[in-house]
């Protein structure tokens, strides 16, 4: 690695004494007595500028408040307006001004005004431009090296700061990084990015709405054009300012191998997140069961699924788990479930009439299909009662599982109070047998029996 940091120090000390020397020309411009006032009527219009916007403010907010239904993307450019109210007012005041005083007075008695609404005008286009970029850290990098670059463009220091910046580098073999390459690359991959995720967003949305594609395959495409948009936005970038592809894809490569055995579980789930997005297995909304995990699915990710129960919990099951488990898709092909309940009722009880009294017990129950009608058979003849399957359907499994089985029982419950059929429950009758001196007498069990018992 060959360092040049700093390799050539008359040159920046030539630069140093030039970028002093115009620092200096612009002190003495700024004390001239004509530039005196163009800094007062600077001041006078922010200060008008202000008054407008404190007096506009609560109109504005009031108007927003009932512009319902709007999209996000432009509410947010409403909150953004309405929060630079003043630099907006202040911008339009100034740019007025020193257009007028440019047409009328000598260049020399509007510098200072053309100079403050070029850096206004600036970094206002720079706050609407940026509030693209979600993240605050990255949105305030670019915002004010955005504004720091412009504000030398302005002032014609450009061509200084790109020299000083390129002066700083180091080379790796062939290739040489500058600081100047680093922010190149830096504002390219933070525009392009930026840039990418808008359309991302856009695009997804309008993916989500179209009802025709189904909820596996809207999932596949968004992961898939944001796989395309994104790495599409990094190489471009690299590429635009002349950072050499093909070391980079000789590393990829090796770093390909290297992860694709460090990382085998973690390609396994990327891979099965992608085939079951394919065969269309499960989407979102669909109720599976896997092992002791019920719920519907809440979201498909690259890696894992999330499950949500009906008690709250998230689990967020690995996609290799789907594909090599057994899974309970109760919603696949159709949302219509047979649930199976079994009971018992006494000898005594006429099992015409209980199979009768169970059908429409069922029927009673609101969530029970009436078009696939409930049965009840006999399913063997217990120790102390006559036992039964009662099966019935429904086609809202998201709804929930344990309750409808719930309310099923207790309509079973209700019907048979009312016409006397009764459930039979294990019982257990103990004698007590004392021996000549008055003892209880040790069972067969080698327990001794408690009265009462």
């Amino acid at each position: 690695m060959e360092q040049e940091l700093l390799s050539n120090p008359s040159e920046l000390l030539e630069l140093g004494q030039s970028l002093l020397g115009q620092a200096e020309a612009l002190f003495y411009k700024l004390l001239r007595p004509w530039n005196a006032y163009q800094l007062a009527i600077a001041l006078g219009l922010f200060l008008v500028a202000s008054l407008l916007a404190r007096a506009m403010r609560p109109r504005m907010h009031e108007w927003m408040r009932a512009r319902e239904g709007w999209p996000k993307w432009r509410m947010r450019i409403l909150v953004v307006t309405h929060r630079r109210l003043r630099m907006i007012f202040f911008v339009l005041a100034i740019s007025l001004v020193a257009g007028v005083m440019r047409e009328v007075t000598w260049p020399s008695r509007s510098y200072i005004l053309v100079i403050i609404a070029n850096l206004s005008t600036a970094w206002l286009i720079i706050v609407f431009a940026t509030r693209l970029i979600a993240n605050p850290l990255l949105r305030s990098l670019v915002r004010y090296g955005a504004w720091a670059w412009v504000t030398l463009r302005i002032f014609g220091l450009t061509g200084e700061a790109q020299q000083i910046l390129d002066s700083a580098a180091v080379s790796v073999g062939e290739t040489r990084f500058s600081l100047w390459l680093l922010l190149q690359a830096a504002v390219m991959l933070g525009v392009l990015i930026t840039v990418a995720r808008f359309i991302s967003k856009a695009t997804t949305e309008q993916i989500r709405a179209n009802e025709d594609i189904s909820p596996s395959m809207q999932v596949l495409a968004v992961k898939f054009l944001q796989v395309i948009l994104f790495g599409a936005a990094f190489f471009l970038g690299l590429r635009l300012v002349g950072v050499d592809l093909t070391g980079l894809a000789v590393l990829s490569g090796a770093i390909g191998v290297g992860l694709g055995f460090g990382l085998q579980k973690v390609v396994s789930n990327l891979v099965s997140g992608v085939i079951i997005l394919l065969d269309k297995s499960i989407k979102p909304g669909d109720v599976i069961s896997l092992g002791e995990t019920f719920g519907w699915i809440n979201s498909l990710g690259a890696r894992y699924v999330s499950v949500v129960t009906r008690d709250g919990k998230e689990y967020l099951i690995p996609n290799e788990d789907l594909i090599t488990g057994q899974v309970v898709n109760w919603s696949h092909t159709n949302d219509f479930v047979r649930l199976d309940i079994f009971f018992g009722t006494a000898y005594g009880d006429d099992p015409h009439k209980v199979r009768q009294l169970a059908i429409d017990a069922a029927k009673s129950v609101e969530r029970v299909l009436s078009f696939k009608p409930p049965v009840c058979h006999i399913v063997g003849f217990g120790d102390s009662s006559v036992d039964y399957i009662l099966r019935f359907w429904i086609r809202d499994p998201t709804g929930g599982l344990t309750n409808i089985r719930g309310n099923v029982y207790l309509a079973l419950w209700d019907a048979f109070q009312e016409h006397g059929v009764s459930i039979p429950f294990p019982q257990r009758e103990v004698r007590m047998l004392e021996d000549p001196v008055g003892h209880a007498e040790v069972g067969h069990a080698g327990k001794e029996a408690h009265p009462g018992a």
